[in-house]
C-alpha cells in the first residue's frame, strides 16, 4: 500500500508542480510579492498533497523563533521536502540554491524571477564571493535567507559535512541566524520515490545573534543542527 500511495503522490506532486510552471506563467510578468505568494499557494498545496495522499503530516516547532526581518534561516538538508515546506513560513524567503537548478525551463525562470541566491558550487572562492555579494543585496531588502550548510542532501544517519557558505554570510551579513533541525529524510528517503506516512517535525532554534566570529558561529551552529536533527530522528524512530 505505502509503495501504490508513494506512486500516487509522486505522480500528482509532479503534475501540480508543472501545472504552477505552465498556468502560473503570467506570474513572471507580475510585481515579484505577487508570483512569490503564487510559489507559497504551491508549496501549501504540496504540504497538504502529501498529507492526504501519503499520510505525512508535518509539524512545526519552535515557530515563534521564526524571523520576521532580515536573517540567516540554516539547517539540516535531507530531502526535497525542506526546500518547499519552509517558504510558507517566512515573509519573504531567499533560498541558496546550486546554480544548475536555474538552467532548467520554467523552473529556472521561476528561481530568477523570486530572486534566488544560484551558486556554481565549482566555482570555490568565487562562488562565496558572489554568495555574499547577493546575499547582502538581499538582506538589505528585508529578506531572510535560507541556506542548507551541507550544501547537498544527506541521509538521516550520514556523518555532518558544513561547507563555509553559511559562515561566510553570517560574517558578512551582520545579521541573526536561526538554525533548524528535520526528520524528513526519514519519511521522504533521498534519491527513492517512496513517501513514508508519519509526522515530519521542522524545528527553528533560537536565533544565533549576530557578532560571532565565524569559527564559533560555525562550531554554535552544527552543535546545534545536529543536536536537534539527531534528537528528531531518534524520536521519529522510537514512534514508528
Amino acid at each position: 500500500m505505502t509503495a501504490v500511495r508513494s506512486l500516487v503522490f509522486n505522480v500528482v506532486f509532479y503534475v501540480n508542480l508543472v501545472l504552477f510552471l505552465v498556468l502560473g506563467s503570467w506570474l513572471m510578468l507580475c510585481p515579484r510579492s505577487w508570483a512569490m505568494t503564487g510559489l507559497k499557494t504551491w508549496a501549501r498545496s504540496s504540504v497538504w498533497l502529501l498529507r492526504v495522499i501519503a499520510g505525512t503530516r508535518m509539524e512545526v516547532r519552535g515557530a515563534e523563533h521564526l524571523p520576521e526581518g532580515p536573517a540567516l534561516v540554516a539547517g539540516k538538508h535531507q530531502s526535497f521536502w525542506e526546500t518547499f515546506a519552509i517558504l510558507p513560513l517566512l515573509p519573504d524567503p531567499c533560498m541558496v540554491l546550486k546554480k544548475e537548478l536555474t538552467l532548467i525551463p520554467l523552473f529556472g525562470w521561476f528561481a530568477l524571477k523570486f530572486r534566488m541566491i544560484a551558486v556554481e558550487r565549482s566555482a570555490g572562492t568565487g562562488a562565496l564571493k558572489k554568495l555574499v555579494a547577493r546575499g547582502k543585496r538581499e538582506i538589505a531588502a528585508g529578506r531572510q535567507i535560507v541556506i542548507m550548510p551541507e550544501g547537498t542532501r544527506k541521509s538521516p544517519d550520514d556523518p555532518p559535512d558544513y561547507k563555509p557558505g553559511a559562515a561566510a554570510l553570517y560574517g558578512a551579513l551582520d545579521v541573526p541566524c536561526v538554525p533548524f533541525g528535520l526528520n524528513a529524510g526519514l519519511f521522504w528517503p533521498r534519491r527513492k520515490f517512496l513517501r513514508l506516512p508519519g509526522t515530519i517535525v521542522i524545528e527553528f532554534m533560537p536565533a544565533i545573534p549576530a557578532g560571532l566570529p565565524r569559527k564559533q558561529f560555525q562550531a554554535e551552529l552544527e552543535a546545534r543542527i545536529e543536536a536537534s536533527t539527531r534528537a528528531l530522528v531518534a524520536e521519529a524512530r522510537k514512534q514508528n
